[in-house]
């Protein structure tokens, strides 16, 4: 499905990219994207870099960030809605569904 005129999709905070990807990742966790990445088949880079975007999205996220910070602090709620950790969770899931048309 292509894209409607005058309708932008933001950028995601995570650019889709090897550099983009690794630049949000902590150094650990850098290494081991840039190890996966470097020894996939060339079949499988692609399946790569989506699973570590995600990965950097989320250790991106300010939302994923205070709920550990809770968690830590004993703090969080049990069966807390999507919605609260993640206030855009509805948006990503449509602009998910928008990729698959």
């Amino acid at each position: 499905m292509s894209a409607h005129a005058g309708h932008e999709t933001p950028e995601p905070r995570v650019p889709r990219t090897a550099d983009g990807i690794a630049a949000a990742l902590s150094g650990s966790r850098r290494m081991e994207f840039y190890r996966q990445l470097g020894t996939a088949p060339m079949g499988q880079v692609e399946a790569v870099l989506r699973r570590w975007w995600a990965e950097a999205m989320l250790d991106s996220d300010p939302a994923v960030k205070d709920v550990e910070r809770e968690l830590r602090q004993g703090r969080a709620r049990a069966g807390t809605p999507i919605e609260d950790v993640f206030p855009d969770w509805n948006d990503h899931v449509a602009r998910a569904r928008a990729r698959r048309e």
